[in-house]
């Protein structure tokens, strides 16, 4: 089994950054690829950015591209989302998410897609 343990998340102001990171742990070498997800409230949960098990390919959903990074450290088994530019809309609660398969540069930007998810971090943008 993994786990994931989303950290960073917090009350900030139009305008501002934050980064997110997501630590896994147990069977990580079991990990491929990972992406970031958020739900806001009464609403579903969506793509926000995903990075493939080699670390060479990253999408981005259109609403984020250019504001937020997607990065990841296999020795640290932790996954980062920059966010820039924080707007009152990329508030929602925000989720870290992992592929147990090998796909090499595959990024999946489904929730089907991913097998592991952690428990979510609330990422407020106030105006």
């Amino acid at each position: 089994q993994v786990q994931l343990v989303e950290s960073g998340g917090g009350l900030v102001q139009a305008g501002d950054s934050l980064r997110l990171s997501c630590a896994a742990s147990g069977r990580t070498f079991s990990i491929s690829g990972m992406g970031w997800f958020r739900q806001g409230p009464g609403k579903e949960r969506d793509f926000v950015a995903g990075i493939s098990g080699s670390g060479g390919n990253t999408k981005y959903a259109d609403s984020v591209k250019g504001r937020f990074t997607i990065s990841r450290d296999n020795a640290k088994n932790t996954v980062y989302l920059q966010m820039n530019s924080l707007k009152p809309e990329d508030t929602a609660v925000y989720y870290c998410a992992a592929d147990r398969l090998w796909r090499g540069t595959v990024v999946g930007t489904s929730t089907g897609f991913y097998d592991y998810w952690g428990q979510g971090t609330q990422v407020t943008v106030s105006s």
